[in-house]
C-alpha cells in the first residue's frame, strides 16, 4: 500500500511520470507483483507511457500468476471486454472467480453478472445471487441494486419485494442512480414498502441530478398526480437528502 500511495503522488506531473514508470518498470521486472500489478494499470491508462492494451494484459498476467487479485480482476476485465486479447468470456470467468474467490468485491460481482447472463459460464441464477450477496455483504453498490433486482423479479431466489426495497435502499445510499430510480418505484407502486409518492419524488430526484432519464421521465408522471404540499414536501425532503450525501432521506 505504501508504494502504491508513493507511486500515485508521483505521478502528479508529468516530469515524475516517467521516474514512476522507471521505477515500476524495474521492481517489474524483478517479479514484484505489485509493481506488475502497477505497471498493467499504467499501461492500461497511459499513464507515463502510452496507453497500450497487449502491454497492460502482459503484465496483469504475470502479477495475477503471482495470486495477485486486483490484476486477476482486470485481467478478467481485458478478457471480457476484448481489451489487449481476444474477447473471451470463458477466460474472463476463469479470472474473475480466482479474484472473487480471494474476496474481491467487484470481481464477486462481475462474476454473478457471467452467471445472471450466461457470458461464459451456463446461465444460473442462484449461483449468481449468491455472488452477489458475497459483494452486497461487502458493500458493493452494484451488487447490491443487482441483488435487489433479483429478489424483485423472483430470478434465483423466491421473489421478495420488501428484500428488493432493502438491497436498493442500500444501493441508493451510496448513490447508485439506478438504485434510486429502483426505489423511487417501489414507493410509487407501493411493492415491499406503503405506497408513498413523496418518498417515490425523493428517490426519483435523486436519480434525476444524476442524468437519469428514466427517473427523469417517472417524476414528470409522478408530478400531475400529487398535491402542491405533496411537491413542496418532496422537495424539501429531496433537499436534505442531497445536501446530505444520501444520509438524512426519510
Amino acid at each position: 500500500m505504501k508504494y502504491i500511495l508513493i507511486l500515485t503522488a508521483l505521478l502528479a506531473s508529468t516530469t515524475i511520470a516517467a521516474a514512476a514508470f522507471d521505477l515500476t518498470m524495474a521492481l517489474a521486472k524483478q517479479g514484484e507483483a505489485y509493481a506488475q500489478y502497477n505497471l498493467g494499470v499504467l499501461y492500461d491508462n497511459g499513464m507515463g507511457v502510452p496507453e497500450n492494451d497487449a502491454e497492460a494484459v502482459k503484465w496483469y498476467r504475470k502479477a495475477a500468476d503471482q495470486g495477485d487479485a486486483d490484476a486477476q480482476f482486470n485481467l478478467g476485465v481485458m478478457y471480457d471486454k476484448g481489451n489487449g486479447v481476444l474477447e473471451n468470456h470463458a477466460e474472463a470467468v476463469k479470472w474473475y472467480r480466482k479474484a472473487a474467490d480471494q474476496g474481491k468485491a467487484s470481481a464477486q460481482t462481475n462474476l454473478g453478472v457471467m452467471y445472471e447472463n450466461g457470458r461464459g459460464v451456463l446461465e444460473n441464477h442462484a449461483e449468481a445471487v449468491k455472488w452477489y450477496r458475497k459483494a452486497a455483504d461487502q458493500g458493493e453498490a452494484t451488487a447490491q441494486r443487482n441483488l435487489g433486482l433479483m429478489y424483485d423479479r423472483g430470478a434465483g431466489v423466491p421473489e421478495n419485494d420488501a428484500e428488493a426495497v432493502k438491497w436498493h435502499r442500500k444501493a441508493a445510499d451510496q448513490g447508485d442512480a439506478d438504485a434510486q430510480n429502483n426505489l423511487g418505484l417501489m414507493y410509487a407502486t407501493g411493492a415491499g414498502v406503503p405506497e408513498n409518492s413523496i418518498r417515490a419524488y425523493v428517490w426519483w430526484s435523486m436519480a434525476k441530478t444524476q442524468g437519469d432519464t428514466d427517473a427523469s421521465n417517472n417524476l414528470e408522471i409522478l408530478k400531475p398526480q400529487m398535491t402542491k404540499q405533496q411537491i413542496a414536501d418532496g422537495q424539501a425532503l429531496a433537499a436534505k437528502c442531497y445536501e446530505s450525501d444520501y444520509k438524512d432521506c426519510d
